[in-house]
C-alpha cells in the first residue's frame, strides 16, 4: 500500500464523483475517479488501487463487471458497491462476487468515510498478514528439504537452479522422460520471488492444437462449438506465479507462434478475442526432445528456441547417477509405507543387487513405481528380488552384432555399435563415455537422439 490508502471511485455521474473525491481526499485517502464503467475498467488496467469504490447500475459496464475485473487481477482488493436502486437479488450477487461491502444510496458522509477506513484496514491487515506469511515461508525454506540427490551431475544441477531461481529469466530443461523435470521446475519455483504465487503446469502433448491454445490463451464465448462462456487461460490464471509448460517440442507450429507472441510481448490474445490481456509469469520449459535437431527437421521454430533457451538445464538420467539410487530408494519405501499405515519395509541384498545393476530408462519414475509394485506384493518387511519386475532382475542383453548382418554396414551403424559398447562398458555414464570417445557430452546427446529413429547396429 502507499502511505495514503488510493481509492479509485468508478459512477457514470459526475456530480457524484466529485462530491466522493473532496470526501474522501479530505480524509487521507488518495483518489483517482473514472466516469462510467469503461474509464473504470481502463482505469484498473493502468494501476490497481488498494480499493475501489463503484456505482452498480451503470451502462455498458456494471459495478457487477468491474466487481469481476478487480477479482481476477487482485483477489485481495476491497471492493465497495453503492447502488440508488438497491434489491435483494443485487446485494447477494454482490456477496457471493466478493464485495466488501453493498450501500445504498443517499448515504451519510460519514458511514461512507467509515466504511472506506474498514476496508483501508482490511487492505492493510490482509498485507501483513501475506507478509507475515512470506517470511515464515522464507524460514522454512533456509530448511527447505531439496529435491532427492547428492551426485556430482545433480549437484551440478542443483547449483544451476539455485543461481537462476532468483531471476526472471525463462528457463529451458532438457532430459529424458522420468528424470525430474518438474520437480526442479518446482524448486525454481519456490526459491524464486514469485515463490508465493501459483505455480501451474501443462503437458503440451496431452491435449489437441486447438484444446492447447483454448488451455493457453483462454477463449471468448462463441469462439468455437462448445464455448459457452469466457474461459481464463492458464497464462492469465498463473499471473505473478510460474508456468511450467511440459513437452513443449510436441505443441504444433501454429500454437509456436502465438507462444513466441506471448514471449516478445508479454501479452496474449484469448481464442476468438481482440484485446490482448497482459502477461506477468516466468515461464519454464520441459523437453525430452532435441529441439535443435527439431528445428533441423522443421518442426521447431528457431526464434521461439532462443526465446526460450535463455537458461539451459539438462537433467542427468538415473544411469548418470548410480549413487542416488539408495537415496530414492529409502525416500520411496519410506513414503509408501507412511501412505499405506506401515513401517517402512527395505529390500533383501539381491534386490538392491538388481536395482543397481539395472539402466533404467523411465528413470527415477520408473524406479518409483518398482518399488511401489514390490511393497504391495511383498508380505514381510524384506523385498526379495522376485518382488520386482522380471526385466530389473533378469533383464535382456542387446546384442551389438545379431545373428544376421547387413553385408557391407554403413558408417552410422558401426559409430551406433561402437557408442553402444562404449556406453555399456561405461556403466551407461555418458559423460565418462563421451571422455572415452573424445567428443563433447552434448554431441553425443545428439548422436544417441538422433539413433531413436535412425539405423540401428543390428537387424531386429
Amino acid at each position: 500500500m502507499s502511505p495514503l490508502p488510493s481509492i479509485l471511485i468508478i459512477d457514470d455521474e459526475s456530480g457524484i464523483l466529485e462530491t466522493l473525491r473532496i470526501l474522501l481526499k479530505n480524509e487521507g485517502f488518495d483518489v483517482t475517479t473514472a466516469q462510467g464503467g469503461k474509464a473504470g475498467l481502463e482505469a484498473l488496467k493502468t494501476n490497481m488501487p488498494d480499493m475501489v469504490l463503484t456505482d452498480v447500475r451503470m451502462p455498458q459496464v456494471t459495478g457487477i463487471d468491474i466487481l469481476t475485473a478487480v477479482r481476477e487481477q487482485d483477489p485481495e482488493t476491497p471492493v465497495i458497491l453503492m447502488t440508488a436502486q438497491a434489491s435483494l437479488q443485487t446485494a447477494i450477487q454482490a456477496v457471493n462476487e466478493g464485495a466488501f461491502y453493498y450501500i445504498q444510496k443517499p448515504f451519510s458522509n460519514d458511514d461512507m468515510v467509515a466504511i472506506c477506513r474498514r476496508a483501508a484496514e482490511h487492505r492493510m491487515l490482509r498485507a501483513e498478514n501475506k507478509q507475515l506469511k512470506q517470511e515464515i515461508r522464507r524460514r522454512e525454506r533456509s530448511g527447505q528439504v531439496k529435491p532427492l540427490g547428492k551426485s556430482r551431475p545433480f549437484v551440478d544441477v542443483m547449483r544451476l537452479a539455485e543461481q537462476v531461481a532468483p531471476t526472471e529469466s525463462t528457463v529451458l530443461i532438457q532430459g529424458e522422460s522420468g528424470t525430474g523435470k518438474e520437480v526442479i521446475a518446482r524448486y525454481i519455483h519456490e526459491l524464486s520471488a514469485r515463490g508465493d504465487g501459483a505455480f501451474l503446469s501443462i503437458n503440451c502433448g496431452a491435449l489437441p492444437e486447438s484444446l492447447l491454445e483454448s488451455e493457453l490463451f483462454g477463449h471468448v464465448k462463441g469462439s468455437f462449438t462448445g464455448a459457452v462462456r469466457d474461459k481464463q487461460g492458464l497464462f492469465a490464471a498463473a499471473r505473478g506465479g510460474t508456468f511450467f509448460l511440459d513437452e513443449i517440442g510436441e505443441m504444433s507450429p501454429a500454437t509456436q507462434v502465438k507462444l513466441l507472441r506471448v514471449l516478445q510481448e508479454r501479452e496474449c490474445i484469448p481464442v476468438g478475442g481482440t484485446e490482448a490481456i497482459p502477461v506477468d509469469v516466468r515461464l519454464v520449459a520441459a523437453t525430452n526432445r532435441d529441439l535443435e535437431d527439431d528445428i533441423r527437421r522443421g518442426r521447431f521454430r528457431t526464434d521461439l528456441y532462443y526465446r526460450l533457451n535463455v537458461i539451459n538445464i539438462h537433467m542427468p538420467t538415473l544411469r548418470e547417477r548410480p549413487d542416488d539410487i539408495p537415496i530414492f530408494v529409502d525416500a520411496f519405501l519410506r513414503r509408501i509405507a507412511k501412505e499405506h499405515g506401515d513401517e517402512p519395509k527395505r529390500l533383501a541384498q539381491e534386490a538392491v543387487d538388481s536395482i543397481m545393476v539395472y539402466q533404467w530408462p523411465g528413470n527415477v519414475r520408473e524406479l518409483e513405481n518398482a518399488l511401489e509394485r514390490a511393497v504391495v506384493l511383498t508380505k514381510g518387511q524384506d523385498i526379495p528380488a522376485a518382488a520386482l519386475p522380471v526385466k530389473i532382475t533378469e533383464p535382456r542383453p542387446e546384442p551389438l552384432v545379431a545373428e544376421r548382418q547387413h553385408a557391407n554396414p554403413t558408417l552410422d551403424v558401426v559409430e551406433q555399435a561402437y557408442i553402444t559398447w562404449v556406453l555399456q562398458t561405461e556403466g551407461g555414464n555418458k559423460s565418462r563415455a563421451a571422455e572415452v570417445l573424445g567428443i563433447d557430452p552434448s554431441t553425443l546427446y545428439r548422436k544417441l537422439s538422433r539413433y531413436e529413429g535412425g539405423p540401428k547396429p543390428a537387424d531386429a
